[in-house]
């Protein structure tokens, strides 16, 4: 049975160190994309709490990015795409080659914070020792096992799912709203920024998996509440 890995690891190991470390305020987190060539590893990241072209001169001056530009900025965060360094793109294969499939990866403040799935629960050894013998400690947080078949259903990750239900369960979506992304971020002992990034993308996930996909439903006879 397949399982689900939490892993922290310093960005000095992983991947942009000098742009987070001279940004410490700054999240970003990467966009999943089911791709066969390294090329288009991570090409997107989402950065929030920084300014749109100082941070993209930060990845472009970064050794890990090959190159970076702005392809969208929302105003509560802002869409990077960008090309990496063969370095990183040989790190990604190692990961795929010792059985990790990359769910999520943020990174803010010198570390990075990956959910990877494995085939199976002995591959998780395996793989934080062959990392370890090259130097890059990836530092298990948690495992389980995936059993919320809603969940996968929706298309969303642990930490979306578990950022959407902390937000409802504190009235974060009430009128007037009851919690905000601080009480949510302390709840969940990250930032609120990341916050911020989960809930949108959960939001997105949901609306795309439950109303697009039927033509959004008539909402002509509904009042708005």
């Amino acid at each position: 049975m397949s399982v689900i890995g939490e892993f922290s690891i310093p960005s000095s190991s992983f991947a942009l160190d000098e742009a987070l470390t001279e940004h410490p305020s700054v999240v970003v987190e990467a966009e999943r994309m089911a791709t066969h060539s390294t090329m288009q590893v991570m090409p997107f990241l989402w950065g929030s709490g920084c300014d749109a072209d100082e941070f993209r001169d930060a990845l472009r001056a970064d050794p890990s990015i090959e190159s970076a530009d702005v392809s969208e900025d929302t105003g509560d965060g802002v869409l990077y795409v960008v090309v990496w360094e063969q370095a990183f793109r040989d790190l990604i294969d190692a990961v795929v080659d010792h059985h990790g499939a990359m769910v999520e990866a943020t990174g803010a403040d010198g570390t990075w914070h990956l959910t990877l799935r494995f085939a199976e629960e002995h591959h998780v050894g395996e793989f934080q020792d062959h990392f370890r013998e090259a130097g890059r400690n990836f530092e298990v947080v948690r495992l389980y096992q995936p059993t919320a078949p809603r969940q996968r259903e929706y298309d969303l990750t642990p930490e979306q799912r578990d950022a959407l239900v902390t937000a409802f369960s504190g009235g974060y979506f009430d009128v007037p709203r009851r919690s905000s992304t601080s009480d949510i971020a302390a709840a969940l002992g990250i930032s609120a920024n990341a916050v911020s990034a989960r809930i949108r993308r959960g939001t997105a996930s949901l609306v795309d998996s439950t109303l697009v996909i039927d033509g959004g439903g008539d909402r002509d006879d509904e009042d708005e509440r």
